[in-house]
């Protein structure tokens, strides 16, 4: 049997049967714990106003208090890293000088850095990791390095993860990833320092795309045809969205850092059992010449499904054939070993990493919103919702170029004209972001289409690094540049080939052939 034969071998199973509905749901409930965890690096390194702490043994009253925190010049804040010299403000205290005085008169000389520590606000967070390990003023750097740090794991762990995914099979890194998000949720809430928080937190990153990827891939393989589409173009996004939701909320009610790490580690503890209902890919299997537990795992869906199996659900391939599969290892670079898959790969990695700039220069540019920080990033992530479903009506019936074309065109063309129309710019960002966020959508669906069984892993979670990559430019570049790469992903994709109503490709061979 030819493995592009695989979709016609299984269609006796049906597309939406009991097998088919507990694979769609156990698969989106098991990318809650990534969903619930790629927000903590805003509330968990959240840094509140801070100024010097004066300490109480300085008996100074309220109001020497206030104004021993000199004012920022030309702004109505006052200063977070230096105060009057404590000296200095004791001496006119007792003279019975008015604190006024002391602002009006004291030279810039008469300032020292705060001694005695940071006093922060508490009206969002009780402690967060700035605040504990005092991450301000003179030590800030530490803040974009440990989120950077972060970064580093997500780009690690996707390049891991795709290899091991594609030699070792789909579920072992699927809980591998989740198990990595609870362990090491947990193991932050007991980092006692900086140093050791930043690494167990390069830790925790590597679980985090890793297992939107694996999912998405597990998912694509098993299921087949409307079912496929609806899992990975809705089902998966809305659940991934509705969990990153949740965290806002969560954070509103636990105000400190470590009591929110151990409280992060409760959805990967809770997909435990799942390891019984989530089966390996059939389709991974086939791919490695394991064509008998292919086989019992679908007489296995057959029954649930209570349909009748075909005696030969796949004929056995020659000997030789077998043996090739078996020794089969892919890598990284297989990715860019032939012309075929070099001049799809090539594409793929410019697009994703275009569309990520696009998306996250957009999404910082709406994170200076007014209000209550917890609120907006909850909304934020809501407005994400439609943008999903337009994303799944397009997959559903129309082409994946010409559906890519469109949302990203809408999301450039909104980009180019914020610059010519400031009064709109609210307006433009939210309309840019919807056509830029259901263009990503349809690119996730068109990257596993194009991308055969044997690879298909390593290519989502090559390109995913790319998107990382991405991610990390978004407060670098103006408008009009994040608009010309919206433009350049919709020039690449013209030269992609179409997928839509095409089986999915299992060997390097059987991948379309690209037009450029």
């Amino acid at each position: 049997m030819k493995m592009q034969d695989y979709e016609e071998s299984v269609l006796f199973l049906g597309s939406w049967g009991p097998f088919q509905r507990r694979i769609f749901f156990v698969l989106c409930l098991t990318c809650v714990p990534c969903g619930y965890n790629i927000l903590s690096v805003i509330f968990l390194l959240a840094s509140p106003p801070h100024h010097c702490d004066i300490p109480p043994h300085s008996n100074l009253s309220q109001e020497w208090i206030q104004a021993s925190i000199p004012p920022v010049a030309g702004q109505p804040e006052r200063s977070s890293c230096s105060r009057y010299e404590l000296d200095l403000v004791r001496n006119l205290s007792a003279m019975g000088a008015s604190p006024n005085w002391l602002q009006n008169q004291s030279a810039p000389g008469s300032r020292e850095g705060c001694r005695d520590g940071w006093s922060y606000s508490t009206e969002y967070f009780q402690s967060t990791v700035v605040t504990e390990f005092d991450l301000v003023c003179s030590e800030q750097w530490k803040q974009p390095l440990t989120s950077l740090v972060y970064f580093l794991g997500g780009l690690s762990g996707c390049f891991i993860s795709g290899l091991i995914s594609d030699r070792f099979g789909r579920k072992p890194v699927l809980f591998g990833s989740i198990a990595i998000l609870s362990i090491f949720s947990s193991a932050v809430a007991f980092a006692p320092s900086w140093p050791v928080f930043t690494v167990l937190f390069f830790m925790l990153g590597l679980g985090q795309i890793s297992c939107y990827i694996v999912v998405f891939v597990l998912g694509s393989e098993i299921l087949v045809g409307s079912s496929r589409i609806l899992f990975s173009s809705l089902g998966q996004p809305f659940v991934y969205s509705f969990s990153m939701m949740l965290l806002p909320g969560t954070a509103y009610l636990v105000r400190s850092w470590r009591h929110l790490s151990l409280i992060m580690a409760v959805p990967g503890l809770a997909c435990i059992p799942l390891w019984w209902l989530v089966p390996e890919s059939p389709r991974w299997l086939l791919s490695r010449g394991r064509l008998q537990e292919a086989e019992l795992l679908l007489r296995s869906a057959a029954l649930e499904n209570r349909v009748e199996a075909p005696p030969v659900i796949f004929l056995p391939p020659k000997v030789g054939t077998t043996k090739a599969h078996q020794a089969e290892s892919v890598s990284f670079l297989d990715l860019v070993k032939t012309a075929k898959i070099r001049h799809i790969t090539l594409k793929l990695w410019l697009i994703w990493f275009s569309t990520s700039v696009s998306y996250f220069g957009l999404s910082f540019s709406m994170s200076t919103l007014y209000g209550n920080l917890f609120l907006n990033y909850f909304l934020l992530t809501a407005v994400e919702l439609p943008a999903y479903f337009a994303s799944w009506l397009a997959a559903r019936s129309s082409p994946r170029r010409l559906s890519f074309i469109g949302f990203c065109l809408l999301g450039a063309l909104a980009l180019l004209f914020i610059q010519g129309y400031p009064t709109l710019t609210m307006s433009l960002v939210l309309l840019g972001k919807f056509g830029v966020l259901a263009g990503s959508g349809v690119v996730y669906t068109y990257t596993g289409e194009l991308s055969p069984t044997v690879i298909r892993n390593t290519a989502m979670s090559s390109c995913a690094m790319f998107s990382r990559v991405g991610s990390s430019f978004n407060k670098l570049l103006p408008w009009i540049t994040l608009g010309v790469l919206s433009l350049l992903a919709v020039l690449l994709c013209i030269f992609l080939p179409e997928t839509f109503q095409q089986p999915l490709p299992d060997t390097i061979e059987q991948m379309p052939v690209t037009q450029w």
